[in-house]
């Protein structure tokens, strides 16, 4: 991929720059203000343009994984039979499968907690390793942890069919969440990655600038973007889209508290047939707010969650807590404002692994 930076006093000055050199084929990668310039703003775009083997080695790289959640149960059941047969070694001795002892299990329920898991997901933690108690050891214990809070994130795999009509995807949540960048993301990927005819309509007329930050991404990207002002203006949006492989619908931030809002979104939606919508959040909110979130969310149906933000959360229990206690399948998980690098498929095992250790790397 050829790299290169441009700037300008605005972002389309500097996009104009961009498309003059490398043409309509130019990927946009970042977008800043540069800051410390006395007097004056100047901004900057990196943008990339792709030859058909770098294409197809993005693809490779970030075309996502299909994964099962593990069975619990039946791996440890494997592990139970093996563990009959043969002692386990550790430390290179011969030695008896030693249970983790009550001040071991004290200090782990207080890392569980401390990460932000709550009493319900952290019992039936404890209560999985209680079970198998005279099997565990030292050594392999955190893989047992690991596997226990796997199996209770359940996610989503977000798949496409070409059909006669488009696949419309709506993305929904609160302010200040990230939806406008996740859009842009999945809208970059599903082009550039999987070759797809996309169009992207705005609902988003309450934000300042919210349209003119889509609109920039859509003329960057070469991808066809019209704005819904009232409800009734999406079937004619729709009807002009008619002939794209899929649609994404960017909506407006409304307070989970504001009922009339949520209604309105609500009128949004149902004026054209959604066939996805993800509910998108911060992973930086406590699970007080985010259960309000999704309990405030529910009369507009989402599918699958999204959550954003992770590289600034301090722990990841909450995911857990949500995807769990309400059964909600995580879709994708955003922890960056690089476009379209900055997003990942939610893989359950991943999940449970930043949530154990607390960091994401």
């Amino acid at each position: 991929m050829q790299i290169k930076k441009y700037t300008g006093s605005s972002l389309k000055e500097a996009s104009d720059k961009m498309k003059l050199e490398l043409g309509d084929e130019a990927i946009l990668l970042s977008s800043r203000l540069l800051e410390n310039l006395p007097g004056r703003k100047l901004f900057e775009i990196t943008a990339g343009i792709e030859d058909s083997y770098d294409k197809e080695n993005i693809k490779k790289r970030n075309t996502p994984e299909l994964y099962v959640n593990k069975n619990i149960k039946k791996e440890l059941a494997e592990k139970l039979s093996m563990a009959k047969k043969h002692s386990i070694k550790h430390d290179d001795k011969e030695s008896e499968v030693m249970p983790p002892s009550t001040n071991n299990l004290k200090k782990l329920i207080e890392l569980l907690f401390d990460h932000e898991l709550n009493k319900k997901i952290v019992t039936t933690v404890i209560n999985e390793l209680k079970k198998y108690k005279e099997f565990l050891h030292p050594s392999n214990i955190d893989n047992y942890v690991l596997s226990s809070l796997s199996s209770l994130v359940p996610t989503h795999k977000f798949s496409f069919t070409h059909g006669k009509k488009p696949l419309v995807v709506a993305l929904i949540g609160p302010t200040g969440v990230g939806k406008t960048t996740c859009i842009a993301k999945l809208a970059a990927i599903s082009k550039i990655i999987h070759n797809l005819d996309v169009g992207l309509i705005s609902t988003d007329t309450y934000r300042l600038g919210a349209i003119d930050q889509l609109k920039i991404f859509s003329e960057i990207s070469n991808i066809d973007m019209l704005v819904a002002y009232e409800p009734d203006d999406m079937p004619k949006a729709y009807e002009s889209f008619r002939k794209k492989n899929i649609i994404f619908v960017d909506t407006a931030g409304r307070s989970q508290k504001n009922s009339d809002q949520l209604a309105k979104t609500g009128e949004f939606l149902k004026a054209i047939n959604v066939d996805e919508s993800f509910l998108v959040m911060s992973a930086t909110s406590g699970t007080r707010t985010l259960n309000d979130i999704v309990e405030r969310f529910k009369p507009l149906n989402p599918k699958a969650a999204i959550f954003t933000k992770l590289d600034e959360a301090a722990a990841f229990g909450n995911i857990i807590n949500i995807a769990s206690g309400y059964n909600l399948p995580v879709v994708y998980l955003s922890n960056g404002q690089v476009i379209p690098d900055d997003i990942i498929s939610a893989n359950a095992d991943f999940i449970a692994n930043i949530t154990y250790k607390g960091r994401l790397t």
